[in-house]
C-alpha cells in the first residue's frame, strides 16, 4: 500500500482544496492529512480560523479522498510522521515548493499545482468587501 501525506489548516474549505486532496489520493493508496491543530495556527502562523480544529477535522473525514486526519501542532514534526506512518509521497501545494525538500531523505516529495483561481485569503478577502 502506497501511503501519501500532506498538511494544512482547511479553514474555509473549497474547491482547491478538494482538488489538492484528490490528486494527493491519486498519487497512493492511503491519504494521510496532517490538519493544524487552532494553537498552533495562532502560536506559529498568526492566524486565526473561522472553524474549530474539530470543525474542519470534521469536514475533511467527510471527504472521500481522505482516509486518516491527525493534528499539526509543530513544524518539526513532520518527519517524525512520515516515520510513524510509513509514507511514500510527501505531497503540498507548489507555493511551498522547495520548502520541505529535506524530507527527500525520507520519501518522495512532491509539490502539486494550486488551482489558481481560489485561495481562503480570496474568500476573505472577497467577503469583507
Amino acid at each position: 500500500m502506497k501511503k501519501v501525506i500532506t498538511y494544512g489548516t482547511f479553514d474555509l474549505l473549497h474547491y482547491g482544496h478538494v482538488n489538492l486532496l484528490q490528486r494527493a489520493k491519486a498519487l497512493g493508496d492511503y491519504l494521510v492529512v496532517v490538519l493544524s491543530t487552532d494553537e498552533f495556527n495562532w502560536n506559529m502562523k498568526q492566524k486565526k480560523c473561522y472553524f474549530t480544529y474539530e470543525e474542519r477535522k470534521r469536514l475533511l473525514e467527510a471527504i472521500r479522498y481522505v482516509d486518516l486526519v491527525i493534528p499539526e501542532t509543530s513544524w518539526e514534526q513532520k518527519i517524525s510522521d512520515v516515520q510513524e506512518y510509513h509514507i511514500d509521497t510527501f505531497v503540498m501545494g507548489d507555493d511551498w515548493k522547495g520548502k520541505f525538500d529535506f524530507l527527500q531523505e525520507y520519501c518522495e516529495v512532491v509539490y502539486l499545482e494550486r488551482t489558481p483561481e481560489i485561495s481562503t485569503t480570496q474568500i476573505k478577502n472577497d467577503l469583507k468587501k
